[in-house]
Formats: structure tokens, C-alpha cells, sequence
């Protein structure tokens, strides 16, 4: 068996950068979304439930960027099972809404902000954010079994 080929920075920084080209506008527009409704139009203070669609569409948006990113990764760790890449890009939406929740605490503790509204308001972006990416994965496995069985007819 033949190692993996060694990866280079120049490969991980081509890599990154058309992971972005392709994909990272996702996870941007859902930041700038964000960012115009709350600080622009306050939004979030007058309509709370706008936090739900939110964590949804940066849930999808993260998936779908790591889903790109570890199709990208093919070259040099050959081929990734579609259900492995399903994992990885739940995980990392998990991940990354944690790491969210925790910039919003800490924005809070020692910017004085008001981003975390408390336990509910962080269970309910961490669901929301995690069901996003599950209905993304979900729509993504059922492309590759509808062509599995397109391929077996």
C-alpha cells in the first residue's frame, strides 16, 4: 500500500484558498446577513425569532463549506466515503456554533455587549445551527443513494 502523499503548505494554502473561492461565500453572506439586520435595522431586538432562520442558514452555510473542503481534500487523501464527509461536516458545524457561542460570551463578559441572552438562547443556536447542517447533509446523502441506485439500474 501506498502512503498518502506528503502535503505541502503551498498545497494547504491552495487548498484554503479555492475551498473559499467556491464555498466561502456561504457562511459570509449569513455573517452579513447577521450583521445588517442586528446592527443596522435591530432586528433581533424586534423580532427574536429572526435568531432561529439565522443559526439554520449558518448551519447549512458551514456544512456545505466543509462539505467542499473535504471533496477538495480528494487529491491528496484520495477519495472520502460520502457518509464520512457527512460526519466531518456535522462536526464541524457543531464545532463552529460552539466556538460561536463561545465569542458571544465573551464579547459580552468583556465588550459589555448583550449577545447571549442566556441557556435557552444558546441550546436553541446550537439546535438551530446543528439542524441546518443536518438538512443539508440529509439533502446531500440523498443525492448520492438516489445516484447509487441510478448506477445499479
Amino acid at each position: 500500500m501506498n502512503p498518502l502523499p506528503k502535503a505541502t503548505i503551498t498545497d494547504a494554502r491552495s487548498w484554503l484558498a479555492a475551498t473559499l473561492r467556491q464555498a466561502g461565500w456561504a457562511p459570509l453572506l449569513v455573517l452579513v446577513f447577521w450583521a445588517i439586520a442586528a446592527g443596522v435595522f435591530n432586528a433581533y431586538d424586534r423580532y427574536p425569532s429572526l435568531d432561529m432562520p439565522t443559526h439554520f442558514c449558518g448551519g447549512i452555510s458551514i456544512a456545505y463549506l466543509t462539505s467542499v473542503g473535504v471533496v477538495r481534500l480528494a487529491p491528496l487523501l484520495g477519495a472520502i466515503h460520502p457518509l464520512l464527509r457527512a460526519a466531518l461536516a456535522i462536526g464541524a458545524t457543531a464545532v463552529a456554533a460552539i466556538v460561536w457561542e463561545f465569542m458571544e460570551y465573551l464579547s459580552d463578559l468583556f465588550l459589555g455587549t448583550h449577545l447571549n441572552l442566556g441557556v435557552r438562547d444558546t441550546l436553541s443556536d446550537l439546535f438551530f445551527g446543528l439542524l441546518g447542517a443536518t438538512f443539508f447533509v440529509a439533502l446531500r446523502v440523498a443525492t448520492w443513494l438516489r445516484a447509487q441506485a441510478d448506477q445499479a439500474s
